[in-house]
């Protein structure tokens, strides 16, 4: 449930009635629950006990469901109340008809590639998490560049000069990575990309590697300001000189429910407004 958004306890309420009469259990995260008066539970949970996550926001509040779940294979129905909706993709207006068809099996999960994201330094792992969109190294600072020294499995690529460095999922391929110049993919694809932000060196383009790649980016020089690293936008660490980000495909990719007969290029269509004058 998208947080400050009590307006949705109407249509709450109308989901419990909607589950009870078809003897379908619901269970409320604590958000939602407070706003209808019952005991919700921890989204972690929501994650274990669930065989279905109904998902009421924006892509953000998709992308943070999505980190609570884990590695649980746990299908995600994302309701879109935001202005874009790239994985929540179904409306508000159309909650009840979309439940129905998910009940007569006329919706099919599309596996989502997730990143296993890993920040250590001298051997050390400091952090770890589960991205379904990105991992973002930049600097916080306006007017300054950093130096990443990058490599995949092992082989070096380049030292990127430039704001940050985006290394985006096919999902996250229409999200800042695209604002960056990279190239848009279909979801069901599975392959890494590597867009640099406002690289200072004009041959250092957007780069697509295999899925299967493992990719290292060494913070070599911060030139004085400070680097972080964000994943999917919401969460991360500052990175300090020689700190060294690792990006691997995980083996626990999100489930995500679409329409069997869901059409990519016209969503494409629909959400970027192709054709549009």
């Amino acid at each position: 449930m998208k947080p400050d958004q009590p307006q949705l306890a109407d249509s709450i309420r109308a989901l419990a009635k909607w589950a009870s009469e078809r003897g379908v259990e619901i269970v409320l995260d604590a958000e939602a629950g407070r706003w209808v008066g019952v005991d919700g539970a921890p989204r972690h949970e929501l994650a274990a006990r669930a065989q279905l996550v109904v998902v009421l926001g924006g892509d953000g509040t998709l992308l943070a469901v999505a980190r609570a779940i884990g590695r649980r294979l746990v299908p995600i129905l994302g309701v879109n109340l935001g202005a874009l909706g790239f994985l929540a993709e179904t409306d508000l207006a159309d909650l009840f008809p979309t439940l129905e068809a998910v009940l007569e099996d006329r919706f099919r999960v599309e596996p989502r590639m997730r990143f296993e994201v890993s920040v250590d330094h001298a051997g050390t792992e400091l952090a770890s998490y589960l991205a379904l969109n990105d991992a973002v190294i930049a600097k916080t600072e306006l007017s300054r560049i950093v130096d990443l020294e990058t490599r995949a499995d092992g082989f070096e690529v380049t030292t990127y000069h430039a704001d940050g460095l985006i290394v985006a999922t096919p999902t996250g391929s229409s999200a800042y990575s695209l604002s960056a110049g990279g190239p848009l993919m279909l979801p069901s694809f599975e392959a890494i990309v590597l867009t640099p932000i406002c690289s200072h060196t004009l041959t250092q383009r957007p780069l697509v590697l295999s899925a299967t790649s493992e990719i290292a980016i060494r913070v070599q020089d911060a030139r004085g300001g400070v680097v972080h690293l964000t994943v999917d936008g919401q969460v991360g660490r500052e990175l300090g000189a020689q700190d060294r980000v690792t990006v691997r495909r995980s083996e626990w990719p999100a489930q995500i429910l679409v329409p069997k007969d869901r059409n990519r290029f016209q969503v494409m269509r629909t959400k970027l407004q192709w054709g549009a004058r």
